[in-house]
């Protein structure tokens, strides 16, 4: 009987003393978490639903600061105006930037944006030779049409038309990529739609590809996101072909067959006079016609700093005074802009991993709520740039572990980035995924578990 009972005793200890070991292993797992089991593909668009409905704003291509700031007031003629940083998306300034105005030759940023989309799908190339169709040659467009000059017998690339887009704002270069793309006019009006419809925009609808038509429509905060998508998604379009200071056509290449002594060369300069006054500046693109008078979507980069400006209804008579007020509004939203934020890169981590003891998956990832690659800083007290973006501080606060049932999107943590005592940014960290509740025995071991994690 007493070596049974020792027996007993030394199993019990010994059972003891590997349920010790084990719980410590298990402690010691949580404490230090590995990175969870990737999501699946299912899980991730499940995720991505679950935060677009929870936070609306992520997926917008413009948002107000989301610190408050003083109100300014800048020296703007312009009827409508916006200026956004291009980085954040965030909106600096605005005048009456929901007013509904033609955009008239802005619109050509839009067929670009096709173009180069069919570019990069296989189905164009800058190589393709256009073949011309009748509606588009300069001589059956209306005599105050911004124009590169097409005619029968050209032979001309989507590489010369982008040009001729861009440079010389010609309404024909438009008509003739609109019917090599779809076929007819309307039917790439019809994609300019779609296109732009899928991008969240409510307020902006095309009748043409030109912007000859009044009944083209837009306002500047729409074309400001225009005008950002564009740049995000085409960013060599920028030197390629919007900051292009002249452009001479035809050449004899274009008319083969003609005496080069026949070829009548014309040569038109950009039509965005603030390329070569202002620092920076590499596009973008303007826009006349009389029911909208004088519009311009202007860009400069800094540095590590861009930013866009939209101004529409732009006064002025006569191209000389348009021209000037263009050069004035775009200046005095650029440099105050450049004087007054600049942008800070975030370097956080873009996931967390947490324990969860007691569950199935011991581990849980937190990811932020919404992507921040950049935020907007504003120059407090006098500093320059870089002293700005140095500046910011990041805080991370996440929970020593989290109990199950977890549901996915829910938030479980905060990234907080702040400049002095101001808050710039606050971002949600959700849960990547759903936890079930464990079972009760599993649940009395987490919470075992959990007492042995920092808090």
């Amino acid at each position: 009987m007493k070596s049974l009972h020792k027996t007993l005793i030394a199993l019990t200890s010994l059972t003891f003393l590997t349920l010790v070991c084990l719980f410590s292993w298990y402690v010691n797992s949580l404490a230090n978490p590995k990175t969870p089991i990737a999501l699946t593909q299912t899980q991730q668009e499940q995720l991505n639903t679950t935060l677009d409905t929870a936070f609306p704003g992520r997926r917008q291509i413009l948002h107000p600061l989301p610190y408050p700031t003083k109100p300014v007031t800048l020296d703007v003629g312009a009827e409508s105006a916006i200026l956004i940083d291009f980085n954040t998306g965030s909106i600096l300034y605005e005048k009456n930037a929901d007013e509904l105005i033609p955009p008239a030759s802005m619109t050509k940023i839009v067929v670009m944006y096709i173009v180069f989309k069919e570019i990069v799908e296989g189905r164009l190339s800058l190589t393709d030779v256009v073949p011309l169709t009748p509606d588009c040659y300069a001589v059956n467009l209306p005599r105050d049409a911004s124009l590169m000059f097409l005619n029968a017998g050209q032979s001309v690339t989507v590489d010369e038309l982008l040009t001729g887009l861009a440079v010389d704002s010609g309404n024909d270069a438009a008509i003739a990529l609109a019917n090599h793309i779809s076929g007819s006019v309307d039917a790439f009006v019809a994609r300019m739609n779609e296109e732009i419809h899928r991008l969240g925009l409510i307020h902006t609808h095309f009748v043409e590809p030109s912007g000859y038509d009044e009944n083209n429509i837009t306002t500047a905060k729409e074309f400001a996101a225009i005008a950002r998508n564009y740049i995000q998604t085409y960013p060599k379009a920028l030197e390629k072909y919007h900051s292009r200071p002249e452009f001479s056509y035809p050449l004899p290449h274009n008319l083969p067959g003609y005496p080069s002594d026949e070829v009548h060369t014309i040569t038109q300069h950009n039509t965005n006079k603030l390329l070569p006054i202002l620092e920076g500046c590499d596009g973008l693109k303007t826009g006349f016609i009389y029911e909208s008078r004088y519009n311009l979507a202007l860009t400069a980069k800094r540095g590590n700093n861009r930013f866009i400006s939209v101004t529409m209804k732009g006064p002025g008579v006569g191209s000389a005074q348009g021209n000037q007020w263009r050069i004035h509004d775009g200046t005095t939203m650029m440099e105050w802009a450049f004087s007054s934020f600049c942008d800070y890169t975030n370097t956080a981590p873009d996931t967390f991993t947490i324990a969860v003891p007691g569950a199935k998956e011991k581990y849980i990832a937190l990811v932020p709520a919404f992507p921040i690659s950049n935020i907007t800083v504003p120059f407090i007290s006098g500093n320059n740039a870089q002293e700005a973006a140095n500046a910011v501080k990041v805080t991370i606060e996440l929970p020593p572990y989290l109990t199950a049932p977890i549901q996915q999107g829910a938030v479980y943590g905060t990234i907080v980035y702040t400049l002095d005592t101001h808050v710039l940014q606050k971002v949600p960290l959700v849960a990547d995924r759903s936890i079930e509740q464990p079972a009760l025995p599993m649940r009395v071991i987490g919470k075992l578990a959990s007492l042995f994690l920092k808090h």
